[in-house]
């Protein structure tokens, strides 16, 4: 039996997208507890790979479901249905995380008897909140901890909203055909890793918009060539193999990139894992870990890794189990009246 393409295990209508974001969220606090305790050393992953934490494979591993399931949306949405979508998924809720940080939180916290004086305290919460940039510190909290940083997932947030826009110029420009994005995606990798071979290292904030555009725009090739693509289990381990074989070396990373966008797809559409169709917790869980974590350092047990692990996972989902009931699900309602779908939508991917 031939393996089925994207499109055709697309259309069964089953995926498991929402499970792997949400084990990928808990990922990227279990990743981040060695640098919010100060404690040394790294993650499984990191060891494993030699060159990737776990945290910065979740991060990859979102940005292709995102590339993929974004330009699925575009797909099936106009213009204005598409922002308005896109707006309701990631603003109410990161409005709500940034606003409580800011006029909850912090000023509980804070050491500075200027709080609510300081530009720093503004623009923490307006920079954030619009997604321009980010903006890490409060003044006067978290002072005394390994890290002062009060949320330090929000940096993917602005690069992901960019690359919606991107995306969607792209298709109005009427460049999301096979025959037009593919060799647009190749140039642009081409380029771009020529660019970084030749003035590398690249200073860490223009790495981190390099590495997520293109997991990004790979997870939209894998859409726009659905009915060309076939997911075959073999591949994924002749990828695998591969990377098992230049672990250590200058070019494990190409093994790695192509493992993550196929494998992704692979994982989300090949296997029966339990399904996650109304409930999604995951963005919430990822914008509530950094915060959850630097509380649960406050604890005597949060202070080691592990302790701060399962002490911040459990007021992270207490945290997204709120943002999904009171703010991100109210919001997500309020898209029938500018979305319409088409028949190719998943039930799962409704949610993005």
């Amino acid at each position: 039996m031939s393996s089925p393409t994207i499109a055709a295990a697309w259309a069964a209508q089953r995926n498991n997208f929402n499970l792997m974001r949400l084990v990928a969220a808990w990922l990227v606090i279990y990743s981040h507890a060695w640098a919010i305790t100060g404690a040394d050393g790294h993650d499984l992953m990191g060891t494993l790979t030699g060159f990737r934490s776990a945290g910065a494979l979740a991060v990859d591993l979102f940005f292709v479901v995102s590339g993929f399931l974004i330009a699925a949306s575009l797909h099936r949405n106009s213009a204005r249905g598409y922002l308005a979508s896109r707006g309701l998924r990631i603003l109410p809720a990161l409005i709500a995380c940034v606003g409580l940080t800011t006029f909850v939180l912090g000023p509980l916290l804070t050491t500075a008897t200027s709080y609510w004086s300081e530009p720093t305290t503004w623009n923490y919460f307006l920079v954030n909140a619009s997604l321009l940039l980010s903006r890490f510190q409060l003044p006067g909290v978290f002072t005394a901890h390994p890290l002062d940083v009060v949320n330090g997932s929000l940096w993917t947030l602005p690069i992901e909203a960019k690359l919606y826009l991107l995306l969607m110029v792209a298709w109005m420009l009427g460049l999301l055909a096979p025959k037009r994005y593919t060799p647009l995606w190749a140039l642009s990798l081409l380029v771009g890793y020529t660019l970084a071979w030749y003035y590398g290292p690249l200073p860490d904030h223009i790495q981190k918009y390099a590495e997520c555009t293109a997991f990004f725009i790979t997870g939209s090739l894998l859409w726009v060539n659905r009915d060309r693509i076939r997911l075959n289990g073999w591949v994924v381990l002749g990828l695998l193999a591969v990377l098992a074989i230049l672990r250590g070396s200058p070019w494990a990373h190409l093994p790695y990139f192509g493992l993550l966008t196929y494998g992704t797809l692979y994982l989300g559409l090949r296997f029966r894992l339990p399904m996650i169709r109304h409930n999604d917790l995951s963005y919430g869980l990822y914008l509530y870990g950094w915060p959850a974590q630097q509380l649960a350092w406050m604890l005597p047990w949060g202070k080691s890794v592990a302790g701060n692990i399962i002490i911040a996972t459990a007021i992270a989902l207490t945290c997204a189990t709120l943002s999904w009931f009171l703010v991100e699900r109210p919001a997500l309602r309020l898209k029938k009246r500018w979305v319409a779908r088409g028949p190719r939508a998943s039930p799962v991917a409704a949610q993005d």
